[in-house]
């Protein structure tokens, strides 16, 4: 676990995140990032990357195409 502070930035505050971390995820400047919390957490993530999710369904379906019956039968 890290401690940070906040730092001002203008009328805002910002995180620092330190670039061992910002490496390991994949992060830089132009990564989105979508942040929730559950009133409690905060919970910063890049965002789902839409070329990446579309790859995924194509080998997905493919894979269904070729062993979707097998599948099945495998989970009766």
């Amino acid at each position: 676990m890290m401690t940070k502070k906040l730092s001002k930035h203008g009328n805002s505050l910002a995180l620092v995140i330190d670039r061992p971390i910002l490496d390991l995820l994949g992060i830089d400047e132009q990564t989105p990032l979508n942040i929730s919390t559950d009133g409690r957490v905060l919970v910063i993530a890049p965002a789902p990357d839409k070329r990446r999710r579309k790859e995924f369904q194509r080998a997905l379906d493919a894979c269904n195409e070729q062993y979707g019956e097998t599948l099945k039968r495998l989970a009766e």
